[in-house]
């Protein structure tokens, strides 16, 4: 067994440089006026009374906000890679959250009258996995469950996007009700113990 720990101690940094040196190959593809207008198309299908203006607006800033924002994080390497560089302070931003965040914000200074964001967590309950957040769009007014994902982090800086019920890979909760949870997990292990 220490042989088998010490024969991957070893191999673990080589792999870990095979890693960056084969994600560093990787570029973005570029989004095409067709992507916009699909996701123009699916959030105008949210439901009446969105304004088709707006539909088209959120569709393009998301697409040009992921562009922009994948220079600004510096991504060159796939999503789980990237994040232990910015784990370690070798990149500014890039984690799922940042990616949500930041997406949520530009978004929200549009002020739109037709349209609303949302967070969401998935695998906040699963130890084997790690937290993933995302950002949701919707008819103003609807929950995030009938609004649509954005998820620029999944693929390393290219959008992905898909109605909530479409995307089977997470089970996404709201951002609120994880850090609520969370919240009151903290307290209750700050209580003394009332125990005999």
């Amino acid at each position: 067994m220490t042989l088998r720990l010490g024969i991957l101690a070893l191999i673990r940094p080589i792999l870990f440089m095979l890693a960056l040196v084969l994600g560093a190959c990787a570029t973005a593809p570029r989004s095409t006026p067709e992507d916009v207008q699909r996701l123009a198309t699916e959030i105008r299908s949210l439901g009446p009374g969105i304004d088709p203006e707006e539909a088209d607006r959120a569709a393009q800033i998301a697409y040009a906000y992921t562009a922009q924002l994948a220079k600004e994080y510096q991504i060159t390497d796939p999503p789980l890679i990237h994040n232990a560089k910015v784990n370690k302070g070798l990149r500014p931003r890039g984690l799922c959250w940042h990616w949500a965040e930041d997406i949520e914000r530009r978004l929200d200074q549009e002020q739109f009258r037709t349209l609303e964001m949302h967070r969401a967590i998935a695998n906040a309950d699963n130890p084997f996995r790690i937290d993933h957040s995302t950002a949701i769009i919707s008819r103003k007014g609807e929950t995030m469950y009938d609004g649509v994902i954005l998820d620029p982090w999944r693929y390393g800086g290219v959008l992905f996007w898909a109605p909530l019920p479409e995307d089977t890979r997470y089970d996404w909760v709201p951002r609120a009700v994880v850090l609520e949870k969370r919240r009151a997990e903290q307290y209750g292990a700050l209580l003394p113990y009332a125990g005999e």
